[in-house]
């Protein structure tokens, strides 16, 4: 979409087990179905400007600002990545990046992205794999 911004974060960001679990809290806390600004679902955290105001709590005049893309579980049982943030046009134009969006949500646990422990990433294979030895 025209004016979106997404970012794969690497190395990915990782929320411990204890930092996890507040973070899920706060943001079911958040949701939008209590009058919050967060739709958070399985792989996926939705930040909108303003708490969902439509029939049957539709999102009505509610505009999304961007997505947070996230895996349960990894790197290890309890813990949550963070490897995708996209901001949308709208969010944008309001003045949201990746990083205030992804500040925004772990805000609530005390860190910042730039803050937030990273994935720790292996060197690459020093042989061919596709070389037959």
């Amino acid at each position: 979409m025209s004016g979106e911004i997404t970012q794969v974060i690497r190395p990915a960001a990782v929320l411990r087990e204890q930092e996890a679990a507040r973070l899920q809290s706060a943001l079911e806390d958040l949701d939008v179905s209590r009058g919050g600004v967060w739709n958070v679902g399985p792989g996926l955290w939705q930040r909108y400007d303003r708490p969902w105001d439509g029939p049957g709590g539709m999102s009505g005049t509610a505009r999304l600002v961007g997505t947070i893309g996230v895996i349960y579980g990894a790197p290890s049982r309890y813990e949550i990545t963070i490897y995708r943030v996209t901001v949308t046009a709208a969010g944008a134009e309001e003045g949201w990046t990746v990083d205030t969006l992804c500040d925004d949500a772990l805000g609530f646990v005390g860190l910042t992205l730039r803050e937030c422990p990273r994935a720790e990433i292996g060197a690459p294979p020093t042989a061919d794999p596709f070389r037959q030895q």
